[in-house]
């Protein structure tokens, strides 16, 4: 599975657990950390921790394991670092306050519904 593909594939594995605001970027040609960010948000700590834990799972099946997760506990803010596709899962106050997605304004961007 490209990073593409599994930016995809964990957009989706988002949005059948109700994400709102999903969006990738593509920052591989601005940043080194990673080819694509996946951001979403999410009403509650335990949707958070719904969609974290669907991504992980639905990933998994596809033979993709995260090197690190982060903040799915606290539920305020999940990170799932595959390496070449970070996700982040906020609550949508965190999302506004942290604004990722102005980091790389210039980042192409892939929005889902």
């Amino acid at each position: 599975m490209d990073s593409k593909d599994k930016a995809l594939k964990a957009a989706q594995l988002a949005l059948d657990k109700k994400a709102e605001g999903v969006i990738i970027l593509n920052i591989s040609k601005l940043s080194s950390i990673a080819d694509y960010l996946l951001i979403c948000s999410a009403a509650s700590d335990r949707q958070v921790q719904a969609i974290a834990n669907s991504i992980e799972e639905g990933l998994k099946k596809k033979k993709a394991r995260p090197l690190s997760m982060e903040g799915i506990r606290e539920g305020h803010w999940a990170l799932i670092d595959y390496g070449d596709v970070i996700a982040h899962i906020f609550l949508e106050p965190v999302r506004e306050f942290y604004n990722l997605e102005g980091l790389w304004p210039e980042a192409p961007r892939i929005e889902l519904k």
